[in-house]
């Protein structure tokens, strides 16, 4: 097999999978590193040493962060298991790299509203729910038109982190603006339809089981691109929803702006959402279902944040 046709099937069975296109990206450029470390040497006339060589020489020589040297171990696990059908049975237990245990950055709600202040339009729209549902930007993103529930207040997550659904708050402060940002959907595609577009992208499971569906109001993103593009995979002309990076750089715009000093992200103001919810008095469980955290020792984490924050010790120079 060739290396374009070995990349072309591992593609195939990533996508077998429903695994996102970003996990797809990822793990055929690790394929190709791991193939030009080697020499355009072929994967299958190399085994377990080799793949140990090569996240040593990733870990020791390039440095590179634990969660890294961790994707590059799936990508060339997968390779083998799933697309050259000869798994690395020795390497299944090999031990992943460990990440630094580090506590979340919290904004005070200061300087939340201090980063809000320099954000406006949709984007100040999708900050505010980042913080006010503590949504992942990722969720945010891809929300669908249906997945607002005006009557209950409530959110609609959809394959969240581990494929999982959930249901969080719809903040009052953007129930207003939410309404409006549908009514533009609402425009938009009855323009898009008129041109002979207007479709989008539905799971596997559903464009299968629902024809038509993909031109339906409901499932259209509830933040799409200004911008009609090709999908990569599928070649369907649509409008997708508007990159992660838009938002992140409008975030780290709007820390430089109000001056703030801590290395805040927008994944900060998910952080800042847990920590603030349990400051007010809410408990552990109601926070761990809001963020869809699988186990509570996760949402733990807020608790040491607090602490810290409240600390009473004192100081022996104070003294």
């Amino acid at each position: 097999m060739g290396q374009s046709a070995l990349l072309n099937k591992m593609r195939k069975e990533i996508r077998r999978r429903n695994y996102s296109y970003r996990t797809e990206k990822a793990y055929t450029k690790w394929v190709v590193r791991f193939i030009k470390y080697y020499e355009l040497t072929h994967p299958t006339e190399l085994a377990e040493d080799e793949v140990v060589t090569y996240l040593n020489y990733l870990a020791n020589e390039r440095t590179v962060a634990a969660s890294t040297q961790n994707q590059a171990l799936c990508a060339l696990l997968f390779l083998y298991k799933h697309v050259l059908n000869e798994p690395l049975k020795e390497l299944d237990s090999l031990e992943r790299a460990k990440k630094p245990k580090k506590l979340p950055v919290v904004l005070t709600p200061k300087e939340v509203q201090k980063l809000l202040d320099h954000i406006d339009g949709v984007k100040k729209l999708i900050v505010e729910l980042l913080y006010g549902a503590g949504l992942r930007i990722s969720e945010c993103l891809r929300l669908r038109y249906m997945d607002l529930d005006f009557d209950y207040n409530q959110i609609q997550i959809r394959s969240g982190k581990g494929k999982k659904d959930r249901i969080t708050i719809m903040p009052q402060v953007c129930k207003k603006r939410l309404k409006e940002q549908r009514q533009k959907v609402t425009i938009l595609h009855k323009k898009d339809c008129k041109k002979g577009f207007g479709r989008t992208l539905l799971p596997k499971a559903l464009a299968q089981k629902f024809k038509g569906a993909d031109r339906e109001l409901k499932w259209q993103y509830l933040f799409p691109s200004p911008r009609r593009a090709k999908d990569p995979r599928s070649g369907l002309v649509h409008r997708h929803h508007i990159s992660n990076t838009t938002i992140q750089r409008a975030v780290k715009k709007a820390v430089r702006l109000a001056k703030i000093e801590k290395h805040a992200t927008c994944h900060t103001l998910r952080h800042s959402f847990a920590t603030h919810l349990l400051e007010n008095g809410y408990d552990i469980r109601t926070v761990q279902e809001l963020l869809g955290h699988k186990n509570v020792k996760t949402t733990m984490m807020y608790t040491h944040v607090i602490k810290n924050k409240g600390s009473v010790v004192q100081s022996p120079i104070d003294s």
